[in-house]
């Protein structure tokens, strides 16, 4: 009988087959608890290579990443974003032309719509004013492997070779638990800064061992078991059966924005570039959209549908949302995420239940 495999070699080549998806043969990563923690290594390294300098990242980018740099002691601003939730070009160069940014984060599919920020126009600022590029992938990484995104999306997730680092979280789309978050830097040099000398740890060769490349130092191997079997499964590769669900599901957002964007009752967001969709009832103010998406949403939940509320920019709403946009700085709308290939079947029975609940009288 042959003998068992260790955990931290299957964990070694999850983490390999993930940064592999994003272009890596030669990479330092690992496993962590999760995207938070995933995202603190990157920052903390961050502040490491350039101490003391400025983090920055979108407004629509993850709260994590203020709340990581107060705890990390950093420097951090917000970045307002553009109509379609991306981080605004114009105004991030005007920002780091003061010499002091450090790192931008570049967020690979926002957790409320799913944006994905100019990432080839951000590697050239990077080029030309000296910050790293850290790719918040937690939420839409995978996507890398989608074959029907729109052309920027392909164009931002074909550059990703060239960050500095990139965080994925195979909790998300990588169908795994809670407790699976992954860290990966291009450069394994940055090892130097998780390098430490421990009486009490043994070492069988001269390379940095999973012990030495994380915060968390020792963690339970279920996770990376897991992750590795799933991957073996369903392997990460354009064209492969876990690819396609990626795109079932991009395509069953899509097939619902046009729906609703075909529905003179609703006011839609801009077109899905991953699998969120962003949409409200249709009103004569702010207030009443806010308060129909409200109720919409109670409704729905009541008929066997569970929606998400976010509060949201009224500028997201295009052409369709001209006169708020001037009004109001936000709205409370609807979101809907559909990550599941069988969501793709879904989508006339969705829109159904939308049409029923947006359609009572007292709403």
């Amino acid at each position: 009988m042959l003998p068992p495999v260790p955990v931290c070699a299957r964990a070694s080549a999850a983490v390999a087959e993930l940064a592999a998806m994003f272009g890596w043969q030669i990479h330092l990563g690992h496993l962590c608890g999760g995207g938070t923690i995933a995202n603190l290594e990157a920052l903390w390294v961050a502040g490491r290579v350039h101490p003391g300098k400025k983090i920055v990242a979108s407004s629509q980018g993850h709260y994590t990443h203020a709340r990581i740099s107060g705890v990390l002691q950093l420097p951090f601003e917000s970045i307002p974003c553009d109509r379609l939730g991306r981080l605004d070009l114009g105004a991030l160069e005007q920002r780091v032309q003061r010499g002091d940014v450090g790192t931008v984060v570049a967020t690979m599919g926002t957790t409320a719509t799913g944006s994905i920020d100019p990432l080839p126009e951000i590697l050239e600022l990077g080029k030309k004013y000296g910050f790293r590029v850290h790719a918040d992938a937690a939420y839409g990484g995978y996507f890398t492997l989608a074959e029907n995104l729109a052309a920027t999306a392909r164009k931002a997730f074909d550059r990703l070779p060239e960050v500095d680092s990139i965080v994925v979280d195979p909790h998300k789309h990588g169908m795994q638990p809670y407790g699976c978050g992954c860290i990966l830097f291009r450069d394994p040099g940055v090892g130097q800064f998780y390098k430490h000398d421990s009486p009490y740890t043994y070492f069988t060769s001269g390379d940095l061992h999973l012990g030495e490349i994380g915060l968390e130092c020792s963690r339970p191997g279920g996770a990376a078991v897991a992750l590795w079997a799933t991957q073996k499964l369903l392997p990460l590769v354009r064209g492969g059966e876990f690819a396609l669900g990626l795109a079932k599901g991009r395509e069953a957002a899509l097939t619902l924005h046009r729906a609703l964007a075909n529905d003179s009752r609703w006011m839609v967001g801009f077109e899905p570039e991953l699998d969120i969709v962003i949409y409200a009832p249709r009103a004569a103010n702010a207030a009443a959209i806010s308060r129909r998406s409200r109720d919409v949403f109670a409704e729905a939940a009541r008929r066997g549908l569970h929606l998400a509320l976010a509060e949201l920019p009224a500028k997201f709403f295009g052409d369709s949302a001209a006169e708020l946009a001037s009004s109001t700085e936000t709205i409370t709308c609807l979101r809907s995420v559909l990550m599941k290939p069988e969501h793709a079947e879904w989508v006339p029975r969705i829109f159904e239940i939308l049409r029923e609940a947006s359609a009572r009288d007292d709403l």
